[in-house]
């Protein structure tokens, strides 16, 4: 079956939520695992849809990944710049992984459609590497200006700053 992405429906906002809460921690993404304060902002993908884009990716009937995309500011925002869209929290369940869901390039796709959206700003952890793949795959390249760590007193934490430019 191929995978189709379309945005994520109101009934459907607990399942990127699960995948997110279960896919991080078992990636040895989050800090203090599943006790991190961080996966419950991660898991609310009813509040992300208030203030931006959720696109999904759908398996048959079953959601199996989703992105948060934010054309245009806002408090999703994160790194994004004036005339950048963002996008954050990618996750696609590990059975479908590798498959080419597409969430970043339909991210990609509709960033170009916005008006007045000249690029896309994007961070990722420096142990996500097959993401930096893809990423690069893209177009996106390293803006090492913009890493970041959101949590200073954690200095383990590294978020690499990715950025592309139409």
């Amino acid at each position: 079956m191929d995978l189709v992405i379309r945005p994520v429906r109101s009934g459907e906002y607990e399942k990127p939520g699960e995948i997110t809460a279960r896919a991080c921690p078992e990636d040895g993404l989050l800090g203090f695992g599943e006790d991190d304060p961080y996966l419950g902002e991660l898991g609310n993908v009813a509040e992300r849809a208030v203030t931006a884009e959720v696109p999904a990716a759908v398996d048959g009937g079953r959601v199996v990944g989703g992105v948060t995309f934010v054309p245009d500011g806002g408090p999703m925002a994160d790194l994004a710049g004036p005339g950048e869209a963002g996008l954050r929290m990618l996750v696609v369940a590990r059975a479908a992984r590798g498959r080419g869901a597409g969430l970043v390039r339909t991210c990609v796709d509709r960033a170009r459609a916005t008006r007045g959206c000249g690029g896309i700003a994007l961070s990722t952890q420096r142990m996500t590497h097959s993401a930096h793949r893809i990423h690069e795959r893209l177009g996106f390249a390293r803006a090492p200006g913009r890493d970041r760590n959101p949590v200073p007193h954690l200095d383990d934490i590294d978020l690499l700053a990715y950025t592309l430019t139409f």
